[in-house]
C-alpha cells in the first residue's frame, strides 16, 4: 500500500478517540499540542486523560463505543487492543464518509501516523508505510540529533526574511535560500546571537536589513 504525505490543519476540528489507555492518551497529547477538540469514548481512562475531562481540554463519553457514535465526526483515532472494535469503527467510518486511524492495525486504517520530530513550526515526519512504527521512531529520534534546538529559530528567521522579501516585492532563488540558511546564519544561532543571523540572513539574501 502506497501513502501520500500531507500536513492536515486540525485547529479547533473535532475528532473522536476511542479507547483510555497509555496509547490514546499519547494520541490525545498530539492532538490537543495541534489545538484540536477531541472527544474520548472509553469505559476506563488514564489519570492524565481524566485530568484533561476535568480540565474540559477534551470531551469524555464513558462507555464503549458504539455504532452511531462517528456521526458528528470527519476524523477518528481508534487506541483499543480489541480488533472487533477497530473492525466496527473501520466500517462505521467508510459508511459515514469519517477518516479512521487504528493503532498498530493498517488494515483497518484510512491513514496512518508518522513518527514526528518538532521544532517549533519545523515538523519532520517519519514514516515505513505502516510496516515498521519502531524503525520510523528510530530514525527519528536518530534526526533529533541533527535537527537540534536552533533550528526553532531557523525557521522564524526563515519566515521573517521571507516576508520582507514579499514586501519588497523581491524573489530569490531557491539557490540563493539554500546557501543563506547552510551558511554562517546557523553558527550564529548556536552563539545564541539571533540579531546578527538575522541581519547575515538579509545580507546573504540580497537585502540590506
Amino acid at each position: 500500500m502506497s501513502y501520500y504525505p500531507i500536513y492536515l490543519n486540525m485547529q479547533g476540528r473535532p475528532c473522536l478517540v476511542i479507547g483510555g489507555g497509555v496509547v490514546a492518551e499519547r494520541k490525545i497529547a498530539g492532538l490537543l499540542e495541534v489545538g484540536a477538540k477531541p472527544t474520548v469514548v472509553s469505559p476506563a481512562i488514564t489519570d492524565t486523560i481524566a485530568r484533561w475531562s476535568r480540565e474540559h481540554s477534551v470531551q469524555l463519553i464513558a462507555r464503549r463505543y458504539q455504532t452511531g457514535d462517528l456521526s458528528d465526526y470527519e476524523i477518528a483515532f481508534v487506541a483499543t487492543d480489541d480488533g472487533a472494535v477497530n473492525a466496527q469503527v473501520f466500517s462505521d467510518g467508510r459508511r459515514l464518509g469519517v477518516w479512521v486511524n487504528a493503532a498498530d492495525d493498517p488494515a483497518h486504517c484510512d491513514f496512518i501516523l508518522p513518527s514526528v520530530l518538532r521544532r517549533g513550526d519545523l515538523t519532520v515526519a517519519v514514516s515505513s508505510g505502516g510496516t515498521s512504527p519502531a524503525l520510523s521512531r528510530t530514525i527519528r529520534e536518530e534526526l533529533e540529533l541533527y535537527f537540534t534546538e536552533e533550528y526553532e529559530l531557523l525557521v522564524k528567521l526563515a519566515a521573517g526574511a521571507r516576508a520582507e522579501l514579499q514586501a519588497r516585492g523581491l524573489s530569490v532563488p531557491f539557490e540563493t535560500w539554500r546557501r543563506a540558511l547552510s551558511g554562517e546564519v546557523r553558527q550564529l544561532l548556536m552563539r545564541g546571537d539571533v540579531a546578527r543571523a538575522r541581519a547575515r540572513l538579509l545580507r546573504d539574501l540580497g537585502v540590506e536589513p
